[in-house]
């Protein structure tokens, strides 16, 4: 009876680690070689669980390869621009200067409700609004917008903006987050001292946020 559980936690535990090890990325992010790692140690994960008669080892071995083939793939990519191109591929433009370019859409296989549906994602609503789209080797798409139906920004109207710094999450429900707090620029003492200023003990936090220029705002627990 305990044998199924501990297999299942051992490969549980090997998995989080392997992807912990590969890096963090959204699905939408992963690059060829990415994917295919993934999509194999899922299926590698399960053969140990439902085959009992397999010894343990077996099932991890295969799993350890895949991660150390892809830790290869990846420094081979970031030491050789032709290599990753071979393996990724390389970003293809779609539109160029607000002309789309038939050939490279065909060669994407992206039909032109594709295309302006991902358009309309990137609150690009008009093809004349577009100077650039560009497929980048992970999928995804990116779009530069011409510069005469973009925001203007303080750079361009000669406008110093101050900059807000970063906002972090110090505590959260009651519990101190110290790697938080040390990216806040402040200290454990700082923070208990806001919390009892406004009149709460750390229990009663349910988030606390410090921005690196001192700002913080506590929001209490209702519950």
């Amino acid at each position: 009876m305990l044998t199924p559980i501990f297999r299942t936690v051992i490969i549980y535990i090997l998995i989080l680690v392997a992807f912990r090890i590969m890096g963090k990325r959204q699905i939408s992010q992963l690059q060829t070689s990415e994917l295919v790692a993934t999509i194999i140690l899922s299926e590698l994960a399960v053969m140990p669980i439902q085959n009992q008669d397999q010894s343990l080892i077996w099932g991890i071995i295969p799993m350890v390869i895949i991660v150390l083939l892809e830790v290869l793939m990846a420094y081979l990519m970031m030491k050789s621009n032709t290599f990753r191109q071979l393996t990724c591929g390389k970003p293809i433009i779609l539109i160029e200067k607000g002309k789309i370019n038939q050939e490279n859409l065909k060669r994407v296989k992206m039909s032109i409700e594709d295309l302006f549906e991902e358009l309309r994602q990137k609150e690009a609503f008009y093809l004349d609004d577009v100077e650039y789209a560009i497929i980048e080797t992970s999928g995804t798409l990116s779009v530069i917008k011409k510069a005469s139906t973009s925001p203007l920004t303080p750079e361009q109207m000669k406008v110093n903006a101050p900059s807000k710094g970063i906002e972090v999450v110090v505590v959260s429900d009651g519990v101190v987050s110290h790697d938080s707090v040390a990216l806040s620029g402040q200290t454990v003492e700082w923070i208990q001292d806001r919390i009892k200023q406004s009149g709460f003990s750390m229990k009663e936090v349910f988030i606390m946020t410090v921005s690196s220029k001192g700002k913080y705002r506590i929001i209490p627990k209702e519950i």
